[in-house]
């Protein structure tokens, strides 16, 4: 039986309802985390109480829900109200969990490939992606999609009529961030979304980075789930049809009837 000290449990809890309370701690919380075995396991069991687990990254320190039953899970109804706007429906919400899956697909060339292989994404390569993958997914027929849909808890069909129905003609600058039903505007969404989440990072002219917590999570939790392999397997098969899949998602957790974006 482990004998914790009075301050280690203080200590261990003053972390853990800071990350409660933001979900992120900073270098001296990474610090306290890390230097003391015990304090570090304390933090790790609350986490686990509430389907979390903590994670660093660089000097910062996250507390990551793992399931949709976690109390600091981001609901579907918030992601709607938040970044999709008060019309958005569950079909916006597949549409966005498939972006979400081309977005950190970009990044990664292989399961195998535990560090990202390109510095940043443009907005507008992200958008060609996307377009790219409902473009092979149009290549199955519909008793395919249907079986799939149940299969992997995603709407596919929805996913292609929802892209298929925006509007994809070039806009200016000013109109592409407004609340335009254009394919660049909802892609804009998501990534305020990703930045919202601190999985990504706008540097600029629009170009988007992972951050080190977006790199810890796809490493630690995802990269390995059989999942994510067959749903991914399933979008790119028209692309490397002898080649083993070559992308990683970032989330399938909680394999419910919704779509999972919200498990990030």
């Amino acid at each position: 039986m482990v004998v914790y000290e009075h301050a280690q449990v203080m200590k261990a809890f003053e972390i853990y309802a800071l990350l409660a309370q933001n979900g992120v701690g900073g270098a001296e919380e990474v610090r306290e985390y890390l230097a003391d075995d015990h304090v570090r396991s304390l933090v790790d069991q609350f986490a686990r109480k509430v389907d979390c687990v903590v994670i660093t990254a660089g000097d910062k320190l996250f507390l990551i829900p793992e399931t949709k039953l976690s109390p600091f899970h981001v609901k579907n109804e918030t992601l709607k109200r938040t970044f999709l706007g008060a019309k958005a429906t569950n079909t916006d919400l597949y549409m966005m969990y498939f972006a979400i899956i081309v977005f950190f697909g970009e990044f990664y060339d292989s399961y195998t490939t535990m560090e990202a292989t390109r510095d940043f994404l443009h907005m507008a390569d992200w958008v060609s992606a996307i377009d790219k993958r409902i473009q092979a997914l149009k290549e199955h027929d519909g008793a395919t999609l249907r079986e799939a849909e149940q299969e992997y808890d995603t709407n596919w069909q929805a996913v292609i009529d929802k892209w298929e129905a925006m509007d994809d003609i070039k806009e200016t600058s000013k109109k592409q961030s407004g609340n335009t039903i254009s394919r660049f505007s909802f892609v804009d969404s998501v990534r305020r979304f990703l930045e919202a989440q601190e999985l990504a990072v706008n540097i600029g002219n629009n170009e988007l980075q992972l951050t080190e917590k977006a790199k810890t999570i796809v490493q630690r939790y995802y990269m390995d789930l059989e999942y994510n392999r067959d749903i991914l397997a399933f979008m790119y098969q028209y692309d490397q049809p002898s080649e083993e899949t070559a992308h990683t998602t970032p989330s399938t957790q909680g394999n419910g009837g919704e779509t999972n974006a919200g498990d990030l």
